[in-house]
Parts: C-alpha cells; structure tokens; sequence
C-alpha cells in the first residue's frame, strides 16, 4: 500500500515538475532553453545529499542498535544517493558546456562532489569484500558516517573557496526569480518522492541480498 501511494505520488509530481519546467518557466535570458537543466541539476544534488545524510543517520542507529534494519537502511540509502550524484556529475558538466564554454573545470564543487561520488563507490566496495554480516555492517556503517563529511564541504566550497559556481541560496533567500523559485521547488519535491519510493523498494532487495549472504554464510559454516 504504501509503495503504491509513493509511485503515484511520485508520478504526478514529476509530471508536475516536469510541465512547470518545460512549459511555465520562461528561457533565462542569456543562456536559454539549456539553463533548464538546472532544475534538475540542484535537485539531483540536495537530494544525493540528503540520502548520504540518511546513510549517516542509519549508520549511527545501526550502531547503538545493532538493528540489521539500519544497516538495510544505510545500504539502500548509498545506492540512492550514488544514482542522484551521478545524475549531477552528467548534468553539470552538459550546463557548464553552455554556461562556461567548457565541459569539465576542477572548480572545488565539480571536485568535491566527484570525490563524494567516489567515497560512496568505495563503501560498496568495502561492503563486497566483507562476508561476515555483522563485521560488514559495523564497518559500512562507521565508512558511511565518515564518508559523510565531505557533504558539508561541498555545500560549503562555493563560500570557502573562489568558484566559478553560482551561490543559488542564502542567507537573503534565493537569488532567482520567483517562478523560478517554484519550478525548483517542484523538482526538488518530485525528487524527494521519488527517493523514498526508491528507498522503500531497494530497502527490500537489499534485505534479500542480506538473508541470503546469511544462509551462505551458515551453509559454509555447516560443511
């Protein structure tokens, strides 16, 4: 029932979203149509960020619970979290082209949010090379909470250090127009539903993926 509720949900928001983007935002001035990645784009990355914030979370309860729940949690969440910052490493560097006249620079947010992309591949490394379940999930969580870290510095490079990307939020509010204002909030809400519905549907396969190393685990120990 509730998957149901979240894939309509996340249906209609996305075409929402979607419309309002294509449709009811004007082109920007300058860069036109192209510029409409953005949406998506700073969506994508709020988004990507606060899954890893959910991998922190996860990773922290798993720990002072020891509940295999929150570890599912911070797996699913990763996975999630690596889709949305890809989508924001594809879709930067295709608005950079218009914008900067160039597909990749090492601006300090292009670099630090690869490098979280990376961190995020290596969590799953490490839990691959792992077999023993409760060692995997201590040490993937403690990996995911550290890995975290680099999240507040990519939404902090652009104020710490020179960059040629944009400071969209502040503390004076947004600095775009009002319809545009929406049109990203739209996205940002269509991302956010379609998190979740991401997340309850990974969260099952990986729990499959758990049991199933565990009966593994108990076959080898039984020969």
């Amino acid at each position: 029932m509730v998957k149901r509720v979240l894939a309509w949900l996340t249906f209609i928001t996305v075409l929402i979203a979607t419309y309002l983007v294509f449709m009811w935002v004007p082109n920007e001035r300058i860069m036109g149509p192209v510029q409409k990645i953005f949406y998506f784009h700073v969506a994508a990355a709020w988004i990507g960020f606060f899954a890893f914030f959910v991998v922190f979370v996860a990773g922290v309860l798993y720990l002072k619970t020891r509940n295999k729940k929150w570890d599912a949690v911070g797996a699913a969440s990763a996975e999630i979290g690596i889709m949305f910052t890809a989508i924001v490493l594809i879709t930067g560097p295709i608005w950079g082209r218009a914008a900067w006249n160039a597909w990749w620079t090492w601006d300090t947010r292009l670099t630090t949010t690869l490098v979280l992309f990376f961190i995020y591949i290596a969590y799953f490394m490490v839990r691959s090379s792992i077999i023993e379940p409760e060692r995997k999930a201590r040490i993937a969580a403690i990996f995911g909470m550290v890995g975290f870290i680099d999240v507040p510095i990519v939404w902090f490079s652009i104020r710490w250090w020179r960059t040629i990307h944009p400071v969209v939020v502040s503390s004076s509010g947004f600095a775009m127009s009002s319809k545009m204002v929406v049109a990203l909030l739209a996205s940002v809400i269509a991302f956010t539903f379609l998190y979740f519905f991401l997340l309850a549907n990974t969260m099952f396969v990986v729990k499959m993926q758990s049991e199933l190393a565990i009966l593994k685990e108990k076959i080898r120990e039984g020969r």
